[in-house]
């Protein structure tokens, strides 16, 4: 019974993780310029990867493995954000302008 309620957790957390990628991809494609592009692939991706990681290690049980996800798992937590904070301030630095639209009211 408990081997079934940790592989229905593991699911979970996969399918989740398989989402948040899933809705940044689309994100990507939808997104009008760099700036809200580089916000929907930074949020999603730290997210989606981080809850694939978290149902790999339930899958993992106590093992080697599971340690070796937990520092991937470290690992993408510090660099993901930071990567892209570094990306932005480049694009701001080459003078790239965000889309503004001019909306009526």
């Amino acid at each position: 019974m408990m081997a079934l309620a940790l592989d229905l957790l593991s699911w979970i957390f996969l399918l989740a993780g398989a989402a948040f990628l899933l809705i940044g991809a689309i994100g990507v494609l939808r997104f009008p310029d760099f700036y809200t592009r580089l916000h929907a692939v930074s949020v999603c991706d730290t997210m989606g990867a981080g809850l694939v990681l978290i149902g790999l290690m339930l899958q993992g049980g106590l093992s080697l493995v599971t340690v070796k996800l937990l520092l991937i798992f470290y690992f993408m937590m510090f660099t993901c954000p930071t990567a892209v904070h570094a990306l932005a301030q480049a694009a701001l630095q080459g003078k790239l302008k965000p889309v503004v639209e001019d909306r009526e009211s």
